[in-house]
């Protein structure tokens, strides 16, 4: 099965969803800005993606000033923050077989297909 944290108003994440359902036949989307996804998953996305933290947030949502975050914060600091704050997360990220990529651009979810 294929996963894809998903959200309807990014550009991005509507052409990775488009790529995905052109070529696998069974995907589960998850709008991740209303199922947050929790600390235990992030973490397991990280290990998936195989990434820091800070790969897998937007540091230029305004929100992430907001709370005084920095690109230097520990990971466990990063990952609770996409925990509170989801929107945070950058998007679209896909899982298939134990691994994952984030569709940034939009082709690199063929990476795992």
């Amino acid at each position: 099965m294929t996963v894809i944290w998903h959200n309807p108003r990014c550009s991005k994440s509507r052409q990775a969803l488009t790529l995905l359902e052109e070529n696998v036949a069974d995907i589960t989307v998850r709008r991740y800005l209303d199922d947050t996804p929790t600390l235990a998953e992030l973490q397991e996305a990280q290990a998936q993606l195989g990434v820091s933290a800070i790969e897998m947030m937007r540091p230029g949502e305004a929100l992430f000033k907001e709370l005084g975050l920095s690109k230097n914060d520990p990971d466990e600091v990063l990952l609770r923050a996409m925990a509170e704050h989801p929107k945070l997360i950058e998007r679209p990220v896909v899982f298939a077989g134990g691994r994952a990529v984030i569709g940034r651009p939009p082709e690199n979810v063929t990476d795992i297909l």
